[in-house]
């Protein structure tokens, strides 16, 4: 067979493109090799597997030659790149002897050509590269855009297969949508329509997010099954999403994705809104990730909105006071309300370009939204609370939420000054008590709470029993502890008493 050429520069972007789908531990030597075909026409691709997916590259310009194929092992062609410049250009074809098939790279190295010999495999062992039928379906770049964000949203959580990727829903005409969610999160957009007849659960890869795959032109979409399996209606379909030299393919989730519409509040539920200027959103997530966190397992960061302004709230570690970060930035409309929430989100969410926000009270759902694309974000429930005192005054509460001891002052109404008696400073203002004539004080009568201190109250009293179950159960843990440690002595012992009763046995007179 006449050799294929391959130019260094596009080999070692193609072996970039191809690790990706290329498995890291070795399993079967197909796996972790590259097949180089030339077409009829002359046009050379290189394609890898890890059975589940396909990547595929087309090389820029046709070559001479029949059509030809050869497998060869990712490392050698790896290596092989590395010690060529940029300008060669390396030849690879195959050679039979007897029962074996081996490999023969061809390079130059100062002046002279060298063949270098490798483990070739026989193409019939490489598994079949799925074809589809049917014309592609273009996919804009809002549609490619939204792919990213939902992926970004979606689960990890292997036991939760079916969200673990993006979801584009199309069973409703009046639009389109792109979704990805984890459970605490859940992204949408619904900018496009395409004219498919089912639902996909797109899976993700790294490949689909290489930046070269990215740059490499439109993507088209191609959905179904590959033309030889198309008996098999239990196999779920495939995809495949094509660029100007790039083809990937991969398998559909499997499973019925979760009927997400039905957790997204209307519009009607959100009473406040935060417009926030796009053209401040980097340097607010510089401001977000500079900003002190005291819980590192949750991220808590508060969001506070009082008369028409709002600010970040953050508390570092062992501080008692929460660090109050105005946005300058932001237009403000509704109620005030204070919130907490996971600031990788917000970040997210801003970096997405969602820069309006919205909310109804502390442990309802916030939406960041932006031309039709929306970012559901659950709450987090606060262990304190962030005072609102810092450009309002004193609230009230009402009498029917007082009884609500996780957040007791968020989302109340502004107490009227005058119909308030006035509270005194205990650490500025002393009154001494009233003299009963015989040189002792009798006690003042004890000022009634209200229900603010009563709700308080109940917070302390909750706190106290709670430390006091973890102290028992602490004690309980170290009693258990003890019991065990004794329980191994026991059983040391024991053990050297039978060692020793063994060799007295062994012991004759």
């Amino acid at each position: 067979m006449k050799p294929i050429p391959l130019p260094i520069a596009e080999l070692k972007n193609a072996l970039t493109g191809l690790s990706k789908v290329i498995p890291k531990r070795m399993t079967l030597p197909v796996l972790v090799a590259v097949k180089i075909e030339r077409t009829s026409e002359g046009w050379v691709a290189l394609t890898a597997t890890d059975l589940d997916c396909f990547a595929t590259v087309r090389l820029e310009q046709p070559t001479d030659g029949e059509p030809a194929t050869v497998i060869l092992p990712y490392d050698e062609l790896l290596k092989t790149s590395k010690v060529c410049g940029k300008n060669y250009t390396v030849l690879v074809q195959s050679e039979e002897k007897h029962t074996a098939t081996s490999g023969i790279i061809t390079y130059a190295v100062g002046g002279q050509v060298v063949d270098h010999r490798c483990t070739s495999i026989d193409p019939e062992e490489f598994p079949t590269i799925p074809r589809f039928k049917g014309e592609a379906i273009p996919l804009p770049d809002a549609l490619r855009s939204s792919l990213h964000e939902a992926f970004q949203c979606a689960s990890e959580d292997v036991t939760r297969y079916v969200v673990t990727g993006a979801h584009v829903d199309v069973s409703r005409d009046d639009g389109h949508y792109v979704v990805g969610t984890n459970g605490r999160i859940l992204y949408s957009s619904n900018s496009f329509r395409l004219p498919l007849k089912e639902s996909l659960n797109i899976p993700p890869h790294k490949f689909v997010g290489w930046k070269e795959f990215n740059n490499d032109g439109s993507w088209q979409l191609k959905i179904g099954l590959p033309t030889k399996r198309e008996k098999q209606e239990d196999e779920p379909a495939s995809i495949q999403i094509t660029s100007r030299r790039w083809r990937f393919i991969s398998r559909q989730i499997e499973g019925i994705y979760p009927n997400w519409r039905q957790v997204v509040p209307s519009d009607s539920a959100f009473d406040t809104r935060v417009e926030i200027d796009p053209a401040s959103a980097d340097q607010l997530v510089q401001t977000i990730e500079r900003m002190p966190c005291h819980n590192p397992s949750h991220m808590t960061m508060g969001v506070q909105v009082i008369r028409k302004t709002v600010a970040l709230l953050g508390k570092a570690p062992g501080a008692d006071q929460w660090t109050r970060v105005e946005i300058e930035t932001a237009a403000v409309a509704g109620h005030d309300v204070t919130i907490l929430l996971d600031r990788r989100n917000i970040v997210m969410a801003l970096k997405f370009g969602l820069t309006r926000i919205e909310f109804s009270d502390a442990m309802a759902p916030v939406r960041f939204s932006h031309d039709g694309r929306q970012m559901i974000v659950m709450p987090i429930r606060p262990d304190t609370v962030p005072a609102q005192t810092a450009a309002a005054p004193a609230e009230a509460p009402d009498a029917g939420d007082a009884e609500d001891p996780v957040n007791p002052d968020a989302h109340q109404p502004a107490a009227d000054p005058a119909a308030q008696p006035e509270k005194q400073n205990m650490a500025t203002t002393t009154t001494p008590p009233a003299s009963n004539g015989n040189g002792t004080h009798s006690p003042e009568p004890a000022e009634a709470k209200g229900p603010l201190e009563l709700a308080l109250d109940r917070i302390e009293t909750i706190k106290g029993s709670y430390r006091e179950a973890v102290r028992g159960l602490n004690g309980l843990a170290e009693t258990l502890k003890q019991a065990q440690r004794e329980q191994k002595t026991s059983t040391k012992e024991i053990q050297s008493v039978r060692q020793t009763l063994r060799s007295l046995q062994a012991v004759r007179i």
